[in-house]
């Protein structure tokens, strides 16, 4: 019997820190040897010019989700989890979406009976939760984090999922306790409610008013207000989707005081802007998501954003709507903006687009991208050092990388289950051509080569990022659990 099942050989391996050329040794789905001149596998890869990265971890996208409007994704875990992984990402972290009224275990259940049968790369779940009531945060939210599911996503905006700030302290309170990562939707509600119906008394409702309906300062507003109450109890929490350079700048000088709190970005602010919004008839609605994309000075503070470390991941927000009845086009043909299902794909091109852009224009460093698009995200929720990096005993999650390959985007040559891309004929200057995921060859050669349902559900940790500080917070009152700073 030989020592390994696979050797990754002649090619340079690059984590978050190193660029060490070595071969990879993989027995029983980890990395168990890297050096020189390893022994033989049963099979060997040869990695000469390419790039052997760890496998990407993708933290926030919508899969087999139903909207809170009843619009349901249009990719299922398989459709995904396929996706994902032609685009280089071995780990998904999509939401298990509670609906007012739901049982969180009845929802985790429900999600699971879909995802085990179908991802063919590993997956866990966040929570939605859009139901705060008593005894889902004191006795079904702690069960849950105990299961492994240590993280979950509440929302300041949408009628059917926001909470107001009474019970987002209640959540904060529970996710300190049970050193949970609490992620947050910052858009202020009734900001966007009452510019919408402004707009919409004016006759301004084609697509591109929804991104003059979301406007900057609902986004900077809420993310101030977040930051406040992740303060007041001295929570850890994790800002999504941030699209413009206020909030961002809220996010900045929360960190700068030592703050816990934690941002991320996703492609659309990277790659589009509110001008694709405004196209010929209601072609606009593809690119409609909430928080929208901006202008190009928005592209470039989100850029430096990434750059200097003040986000910590890059997630694709995956939110695959059709182009038709289905999807964007639920309430109607010529829907208002404010009708139209909310959201982008970006599953499979977050990584090619980063990369191609980033990377191979000198704008990022190789070992930031990889910080962003695997390693933190690991870290951030609860997966590190088992995802996310390439070390001895961890999962061989490992994607290589050949820089000479080019793909121009089309919708075509994409693996989800969308009728278009927003991305369409973008080149992506790079991209992984064989994917592995514990190491098994999940993507070779452009083909798919595992079954369905060869995924394994993760149980996360309760991640370090999630610790409360305490130390750099000394007016903490041990009774209330406050900060007495504030009174």
């Amino acid at each position: 019997m030989r020592k390994y099942d696979l050797v990754i050989r002649n090619g340079h391996t690059v984590t978050a820190k190193d660029k060490v050329k070595q071969d990879v040794g993989i027995k029983n789905g980890k990395i168990v040897a890297l050096g020189e001149n390893l022994a033989p596998g049963e099979r060997d890869i040869d990695a000469t010019d390419l790039l052997i990265l760890p496998g990407g971890v993708d933290a926030h996208c919508h899969i087999e989700q139903k909207s809170s409007s009843g619009v349901m994704t249009a990719d299922d875990f398989y459709s995904g989890s396929v996706s994902a992984a032609f685009g280089g990402t071995t780990t998904i972290l999509p939401f298990a979406a509670q609906h007012r009224g739901q049982s969180l275990r009845e929802v985790v259940d429900d999600y699971m009976a879909c995802a085990k049968p179908k991802a063919v790369i590993d997956f866990g779940f966040h929570l939605i939760i859009s139901d705060a009531d008593d005894a889902i945060i004191g006795q079904e939210l702690p069960a849950m984090i105990e299961d492994g599911i240590t993280s979950f996503k509440i929302y300041m905006t949408y009628d059917d999922l926001k909470l107001d700030d009474y019970d987002i302290l209640n959540v904060l309170a529970a996710a300190r306790r049970e050193q949970a990562m609490v992620m947050i939707h910052a858009e202020n509600h009734d900001v966007i409610r009452w510019i919408t119906e402004k707009l919409l008394d004016q006759g301004c409702g084609q697509p591109k008013y929804h991104a003059i309906a979301h406007a900057r300062i609902a986004e900077k507003e809420a993310t101030h207000r977040a930051i406040s109450l992740a303060e007041l109890l001295d929570t850890p929490m994790l800002i999504v989707h941030v699209s413009s350079e206020p909030a961002l700048n809220e996010i900045r000088r929360a960190q700068a005081r030592g703050l816990k709190i934690y941002g991320e970005t996703c492609p659309q602010y990277l790659f589009l802007t509110i001008d694709d919004l405004d196209k010929e008839g209601m072609d606009g609605a593809m690119f409609c998501c909430s928080p929208p994309p901006r202008d190009k000075q928005s592209q470039e503070a989100i850029w430096s954003g990434l750059i200097d470390g003040s986000f910590t991941v890059f997630s694709s927000d995956h939110a695959p709507y059709l182009y038709d009845s289905s999807g964007k086009l639920s309430a109607g043909p010529h829907a208002t903006f404010d009708k139209i299902a909310n959201g982008v794909p970006g599953l499979e091109i977050r990584m090619p687009l980063l990369f191609s852009e980033g990377v191979m224009t000198g704008r990022m460093d190789i070992h930031r991208f990889i910080e962003v698009t695997a390693t933190n995200p690991a870290k951030t929720y609860g997966l590190h050092p088992r995802k996310g990096t390439i070390a001895v005993g961890s999962d061989a999650d490992i994607a290589l990388w050949d820089l000479n390959k080019q793909v121009e985007i089309t919708a075509d040559a994409l693996h989800d289950n969308m009728d278009y891309t927003p991305y369409e004929g973008r080149i992506a200057k790079a991209w992984p051509t064989t994917v592995i995921s514990r190491g098994r060859i999940v993507v070779e050669n452009e083909k798919l080569c595992v079954e369905r349902g060869s995924g394994e559900y993760l149980k996360r940790e309760r991640p370090e990022a999630a610790k409360p500080l305490q130390r750099l917070v000394p007016e903490m009152d041990p009774k209330t659990n406050f900060n007495t700073k504030f009174i």
